[in-house]
């Protein structure tokens, strides 16, 4: 009978997760070990998995940092510590020295043999980063090899899973140039780790002697990479083939869109746009992925009595309903979370936006092109003439545009639209300096939501900081919030979190719209006189909700001096 080899953690873990079939297990198993390879250069090797996706799945299972292909300079590598019998016996790499820990290169995460021999035989602490396999393999055999080390992308057979639906000829020509291969692979996985790490902007910057990638992740713009500046124009070119775009202008900003398709069940759309710089044009992506919207209002950080005003406005059969902030606040999410809760067979729900950021069956979604002619304004004139019910502009940027909508929220139709301003109480005085009448704003607004995003603590390694009650006091807690001595938490980072931070609330401030408001409206007040009238009537600022989330334990005290 044949001995079988023992199968190990991380192919039954593979095939938990259907990744692998479990009935292959054994034989994929033995078949490696007869091969004298490790399970996951067989894996890789025959297909069962691409490179990038184990080692995503590795990253996410075993909490272990998949390292950046492009951060790994061979160069740097210490050469004291490259054991040749070591690196082919498991596998592994060690690739940096920093403050007495030797970190070592590995393709699989259970390999804990391979830390215990590099710390026994160089009498050091060692610890683990994954590195794809593809990418290992190469840089194992250049470095006790002799080889040039070149790193390609187009190696990486795994990043042709994106595919670009509204691709052309001058795509495929591309993608068929063996000079352009490269480029089309680097660009593609950029776009897929961007994806992976939940950015919700990519920054492609040309300067005189660098060439910059940064993520927008929660928020704050982190620096990925940093190609060879001579491939600018070629970033450029494909970025702009990619979405359709005039290749041949550099003079000129553009605008232009494009729908990734990740896999069989999901896509992504990017809003692209360039800006020529004085090095170079500067290509900024935003990433629209509806998949990724939460429109559970219970989940976006709302007081229990701030949600329950949101959800009376929505009850009204007319007025208008006003979420503001700056862009990237999470305005759009939350005017979604409220159509999501209209929508309904009984309800006529239209929308005009630029552009159409989340999908949702049951809604007549417009996109607007100021460039035929569609603008919010005619739009939102032909809402008017389809019987609507619930009327959604995405933005009021103009006077006309505000009128029409007033007018329709006060002939019986709800509205629902965004401002960008500061504050609830600075959104009325910046509809007067519009020009809009004091009595027609008084008459068709009924619920104004300041909001702003805050990224949340880790829960894994956020510790608790002691602060006087001098410092609670400056930063806005008032003596009975002292009194409680509720734990303060700071940030700290961990391998599971961006700096000691993962994902982001809401922080919001809903304000009723009163008679007394409407008063200081028609004798044309100010904001400071609308805010301290909608304290008085239990509205909560900004600084003040934010500080209830400190107390929470969700949101550290840094974080509200910065978004506040």
């Amino acid at each position: 009978m044949p001995v079988h080899n023992k199968i190990s953690g991380l192919a039954l873990c593979l095939a938990t997760h259907d990744l692998l079939a479990k009935n292959q297990l054994q034989e994929i198993t033995d078949n490696a070990a007869n091969e004298h390879k490790s399970l996951v250069s067989y894996l890789v090797e025959n297909s069962f998995i691409t490179s990038l996706a184990l080692a995503q799945f590795c990253e996410m299972e075993y909490g272990i940092p998949l390292l950046d292909s492009t951060d790994l300079n061979l160069d740097n590598i210490p050469e004291k510590y490259i054991n040749d019998n070591l690196i082919e016996k498991h596998h592994a790499l060690p690739i940096y020295l920093q403050q007495n820990t030797l970190y070592i290169a590995l393709s699989d995460p259970t390999n804990l043999d391979a830390l215990e021999d590099f710390g026994f035989s160089f009498s050091i602490h060692t610890e683990a980063l994954l590195v794809e396999e593809n990418f290992l393999k190469k840089a194992i055999e250049t470095k006790i090899g002799g080889s040039e080390f070149v790193f390609d992308h187009a190696a990486m057979s795994d990043i042709d899973q994106v595919e670009v639906d509204n691709s052309d000829s001058r795509l495929d020509e591309t993608q068929n140039g063996d000079e352009d291969a490269p480029i089309v692979k680097y660009i593609n996985s950029i776009l897929l780790d961007a994806v992976r790490k939940g950015a919700s902007d990519l920054h492609f910057e040309p300067y005189e002697k660098k060439y910059r990638i940064r993520f927008r992740i929660d928020g704050i713009l982190t620096e990925i990479a940093t190609p060879p500046v001579k491939l600018a124009n070629r970033f450029s070119a494909r970025l702009k083939v990619m979405s359709k775009l005039d290749i041949a202008e550099r003079r000129l900003p553009q605008d232009g869109r494009i729908k990734l398709r990740i896999s069989k069940n999901r896509s992504v759309d990017l809003r692209v746009s360039t800006l020529p710089t004085m090095w170079g044009e500067k290509v900024v992506m935003r990433i629209l992925d509806s998949s990724a919207s939460n429109l559970d209002i219970n989940k976006l950080g709302y007081s229990d009595e701030q949600k329950d005003k949101y959800i009376k406005a929505l009850a009204k059969p007319q007025g208008m309903i006003l979420i503001t902030g700056p862009t990237g606040s999470g305005k759009t999410v939350s005017l979604y979370t409220g159509l999501n809760i209209l929508n309904t067979v009984e309800r006529n729900i239209s929308t005009a936006e630029d552009p159409v950021e989340i999908n949702l069956t049951g809604i007549n979604q417009v996109q607007i092109n100021v460039k035929a002619g569609l603008t919010f304004a005619s739009a939102l004139r032909s809402f008017l003439r389809q019987d609507p019910d619930v009327v959604m502009v995405g933005e009021i940027r103009d006077l006309e545009t505000a009128e029409i909508a007033i007018k329709a929220a006060q002939t019986g139709h709800l509205v629902l639209s965004t401002l960008h301003t500061n504050s609830a109480s600075e959104t009325l005085t910046r509809l007067l300096n519009m020009g809009v009448e004091g009595f027609n704003i008084a008459s068709s607004v009924s619920l104004i939501i300041a909001q702003r995003l805050a990224r949340l603590l880790c829960p894994e390694c956020k510790i608790k900081e002691t602060y006087s009650k001098d410092q609670l006091q400056q930063f806005g807690f008032n003596s009975e919030q002292i009194a409680q001595e509720k734990p303060i938490y700071k940030p700290v980072g961990c391998s599971k979190c961006n700096d000691g931070y993962k994902g982001r609330v809401g922080i919001y401030e809903v304000m009723l719209f009163s008679e007394e408001i409407g008063n200081v409206i028609l004798n044309k007040g100010n904001a400071i006189q609308i805010e301290k009238i909608a304290r008085a009537e239990g509205m909560h600022t900004l600084r003040e909700s934010a500080l209830e989330k400190a107390l929470m334990g969700l949101i550290g005290l840094q974080e509200i001096s910065r978004v506040t």
